[in-house]
């Protein structure tokens, strides 16, 4: 549920030296003891956080907006330097950007906020760490909080790959956005970089707007930047040519951004070294839609060659909800790259995916004319719990449709005497007015669960009242995706453990992402108001 109508807090641009970052409201809790500090954020860091500029209008819809890059934290609270993509396709398009300046601040329980200073504005993300208490932080989710929009993403630690031979093998990606028009826009698919950066094999699928159009070749090159500088892509598909910066977090996981503003697509390229559909129990969430919002998650059972059996999906079409949906998934065609297309049974509302395999879950696009949406399955550990003695940071990407909100948040929680507690920041983006920023709410979550297949349900409460429900899938002992199943919003998220320096919780590519909602369009009569750039 959105919080616009019981927080009104004025729309401005709320910088660093203001806000002196998350858990310093005194009206908020106190952050939970977790033993981060600034010095959890030190070294080269990938950030990315893809929504929209609700502000303006692209051919009737909320305008995307992405803000990718990378920068330097020196661990005392300073940003040093760095690169950014801001990239709208209405405002205008702003790859390679350089970060000038900026600062952060870190609290104890792992939120934190930083302001990247640039040339052409000064930009501010929320975040939270969910790795490296009393340590250095690798991984964390991110929610931008500033006047120019709202989105979600990801910050990584990042790892330098070398030479352009060190990125050299097969990768799968997926990505959405909005095409031209501003409808509906996805892609997955699989290339293989030879040691020059010529992409030697690739096949894309598409879905814009519900038309699906599969199996198309790929070609191209890719080039590694310098520094914190992006690289670039160029995929030449039935699309044409298009152009993209990606931003590396290691030589297995790229964040990339389409920069030609013919298409809109941002997503991630993962390895494809030694990845195969996994075999046994899974858990999955998708999100998207055309005219109305959709999302999907649940549990199924894979014979690692692309059938599923055993399959319980929750949906929440547009507010309403369906709980525990049996289908099953019967492989149909298979093709290079570990590339399956699956027939659905009893799944809704889709009746078909492609998949493919990768080091961050399979990526799955629904390839049938009834929707386009995206998403990811990964393999569960049997027996996972949640935790009674640790931290979780939270991410939460979800379209308020009763409002017209989109609404991006990140929060933190910690068992406190068998209650789920803690503080959470959202921003609410009014479509045709703007941004409604809520910063150190009180945050508590009360859970039922998990049963056998690692599901479960939770209730939460943010600034004394209720919050969203949801469904929430274990993937392992630490981490969690979810659906949110009440019937103000549609949206998908996850949350982690916030475990110490060197754990590999969360490194799994898209585990850390919660994918935003594509398409969020402007109904009929809706007033675009803003129409200056970056001021």
């Amino acid at each position: 549920m959105s919080l616009a109508n019981r927080f009104t807090l004025p729309l401005a641009f709320l910088s660093l030296a203001l806000l002196a970052g998350c858990g310093s409201n005194n009206n908020g809790p106190a952050p939970n003891q977790q033993g981060f500090t600034n010095a959890s954020l030190t070294g080269t860091y990938v950030f990315f956080s893809q929504g929209f500029d609700t502000g303006v209008s692209n051919g009737g819809a909320a305008a995307p907006l992405t803000l990718a890059g990378a920068f330097t934290a020196n661990g005392s609270g300073n940003i040093t330097g760095g690169t950014m993509d801001a990239l709208d396709p209405v405002l205008g398009m702003d790859p390679d950007v350089g970060i000038t300046s900026g600062s952060y601040f870190v609290s104890s329980d792992g939120r934190g906020q930083a302001q990247l200073n640039t040339g052409i504005g000064n930009f501010t993300i929320d975040f939270v760490l969910t790795s490296g208490a009393s340590g250095l932080s690798t991984h964390g989710l991110v929610t931008e909080f500033d006047g120019f929009g709202s989105g979600s993403g990801t910050i990584d630690l990042q790892t330098a790959i070398g030479s352009q031979g060190a990125i050299a093998g097969s990768y799968a990606f997926t990505m959405a956005g909005s095409d031209a028009g501003g409808n509906t826009f996805a892609s997955v698919g699989g290339l293989t970089l030879n040691t020059g950066g010529t992409i030697t094999a690739g096949i894309e699928d598409f879905s814009d707007n519900g038309s699906p159009l599969l199996g198309q070749a790929l070609s191209g090159t890719v080039t590694v930047g310098t520094g914190t500088g992006p690289g670039t892509m160029s995929l030449t598909s039935s699309f044409g040519t298009l152009a993209f910066d990606f931003y590396p977090i290691d030589a297995t996981h790229f964040k990339v951004v389409e920069t030609d503003g013919f298409e809109f697509l941002e997503g991630d390229a993962f390895t494809q070294n030694g990845a195969s559909i996994p075999t046994g129990p899974m858990a999955f969430t998708m999100s998207g839609g055309l005219t109305t919002a959709v999302g999907n998650g649940g549990v199924m059972t894979s014979d690692g060659t692309g059938n599923f059996t055993g399959g319980l999906e929750d949906i929440n079409n547009e507010g309403n909800i369906t709980s525990q949906q049996a289908f099953t998934g019967s492989k149909s065609s298979g093709a290079s790259f570990g590339r399956v297309v699956v027939n659905l049974t009893g799944f809704s509302p889709a009746t078909e995916w492609v998949i493919y395999p990768s080091s961050g879950g399979l990526q799955i696009m629904e390839s049938d004319n009834l929707n386009t949406t995206i998403g990811t399955a990964y393999a569960q550990t049997s027996g996972a719990t949640l935790s009674t003695t640790q931290g979780y940071g939270l991410n939460l990407s979800a379209f308020d449709f009763h409002d017209v909100i989109v609404e991006n948040s990140i929060g933190e929680f910690t068992s406190k005497n068998g209650n789920y507690s803690g503080g959470i920041d959202i921003n609410d983006d009014v479509i045709g007015q703007g941004e409604s920023l809520n910063d150190n709410l009180a945050f508590g979550v009360s859970f039922a669960g998990p049963d056998s297949t690692g599901r479960g349900t939770a209730t939460t409460t943010a600034g004394g009242s209720g919050y969203i429900s949801f469904d929430y899938y274990l993937v392992d002992d630490s981490t969690a995706i979810f659906l949110e199943t009440d019937n103000i919003q549609v949206g998908t998220g996850v949350f982690g453990l916030q475990t110490s320096a060197g754990s590999s919780v969360m490194q799994r590519g898209e585990l850390a992402r919660a994918r935003p909602l594509v398409g969020v369009h402007i109904p009929k009569g809706g007033k675009i108001k803003r129409n200056t750039k970056y001021n």
